[in-house]
């Protein structure tokens, strides 16, 4: 588990907003609402609760000190 700044990654960034998984998902309608995700998969929702908690974005952070 990833504790502290998280490394930016430019490659990671652009495939998950153009993997062809999402892209089905979406368009077939089998969104989740929002926080619904633990009844997707639970483990993952977890995991996902701690990794966002105790890990940061630097660009978020860089966007809170110029605000």
């Amino acid at each position: 588990m990833k504790i502290g700044m998280r490394k930016p990654s430019l490659k990671k960034r652009i495939s998950a907003r153009t993997s062809i998984k999402r892209q089905i998902i979406h368009r077939a309608g089998l969104k989740m609402p929002r926080g619904y995700g633990w009844v997707r998969d639970p483990k993952k929702y977890v995991y996902n609760k701690v990794y966002n908690k105790t890990s940061f974005d630097i660009f978020k952070l860089l966007k809170k000190l110029f605000k």
